[in-house]
């Protein structure tokens, strides 16, 4: 019998076919992954990227809000009417070279109590001091000049860690205190007040041609604890301070100026007394100095040696 042909010898077995078939199969999953890997490495190099970016914006702002520490308290100084923070330069110089201070700032005020600080006091600056000046020097609204003396604490505040103040004031900058005292004193948040300068403040009100309300009475009197006999409208504002003034707290200091007549030519010497009245019993210790001469003129008391002397050892007790 002839032999039959094996064609299968000839066909390539269904395990060849596999075998030729497996790599193009494998290229082909190979390919998907690679692609795969290649977008995924794309998406977590930019996931790292946002978060670095994230991160960084974080800690930049982190930076940017931290408060500067400060040793001691800071002391801001108000000017008078007319005037500017050239009037507070005298005395700022004199605790400067007396090494009570090693850092002095600027605060611009506009009218409408905006702040802006000019220069920077120093990480752990020793009882950095500010130089207050505003704007509108001949501000009457004795309101405002209570919102603008708070606003400056309050712009202080946000850059450094002020914990505790003292103010100085010369003639209308007194105001700026008063007012700022009966808005914020006692308001949760605000540094603690601990001494005052009043410098020839009018709290009775001026004997010339100003509005009524900040006009002295005519014939004005004080009893012995400082009471005025008459009263104009910013007196009797003021006087709120008898029930909110911080007890036993603040130490004050009230300058006045004799050039003779119990007047410093412009603010008599009774309306400056008639701080006692205000304060009350509450302060911590209320003090009178009284200065007389030639360099005790009204416009020439913040640029008296006497003074600054006077200043220095009160404030920082050198």
């Amino acid at each position: 019998m002839r032999k039959q042909l094996d064609l299968t010898a000839l066909t390539p077995s269904n395990s060849d076919e596999k075998v030729g078939k497996k790599p193009k199969v494998l290229n082909v999953i190979f390919s998907i992954f690679s692609s795969f890997w290649k977008i995924n490495r794309i998406i977590i190099s930019l996931l790292v990227l946002i978060l670095s970016l994230c991160i960084s914006a974080c800690l930049n702002q982190q930076a940017s809000t931290q408060k500067i520490p400060i040793k001691g308290s800071a002391t801001l100084f108000f000017h008078g009417g007319g005037s500017s923070y050239h009037a507070e330069e005298h005395m700022v110089k004199a605790a400067e070279n007396a090494g009570v201070t090693d850092s002095v700032i600027r605060t611009e005020v506009v009218d409408n109590g905006q702040v802006t600080l000019i220069g920077k006091w120093k990480k752990n600056a020793k009882n950095p001091i500010c130089e207050v000046n505003y704007q509108n020097n001949r501000q009457l609204d004795f309101k405002k000049h209570g919102i603008y003396a708070t606003n400056v604490v309050k712009a202080l505040q946000k850059n450094y860690k002020i914990r505790s103040i003292n103010m100085v004031g010369h003639s209308l900058g007194n105001i700026s205190i008063m007012y700022y005292m009966l808005n914020s004193v006692n308001k949760k948040g605000m540094p603690r007040l601990n001494k005052i300068v009043n410098m020839a403040g009018h709290f009775a009100g001026l004997n010339f041609e100003v509005p009524e309300d900040i006009r002295q009475p005519q014939n004005l009197k004080l009893d012995k604890n400082g009471k005025p006999n008459k009263m104009n409208a910013t007196y009797r504002q003021m006087a709120k301070l008898r029930s909110i003034y911080p007890k036993n707290q603040v130490k004050v200091l009230n300058i006045i100026d004799d050039i003779g007549g119990k007047t410093d030519e412009t603010v008599p010497n009774v309306s400056s007394l008639s701080l006692k009245y205000i304060i009350g019993n509450r302060a911590k210790s209320y003090r009178v100095m009284k200065f007389t001469g030639k360099n005790a003129r009204h416009s020439r008391l913040h640029e008296n040696a006497q003074v600054d002397k006077a200043l220095i050892m009160f404030l920082w007790n050198k």
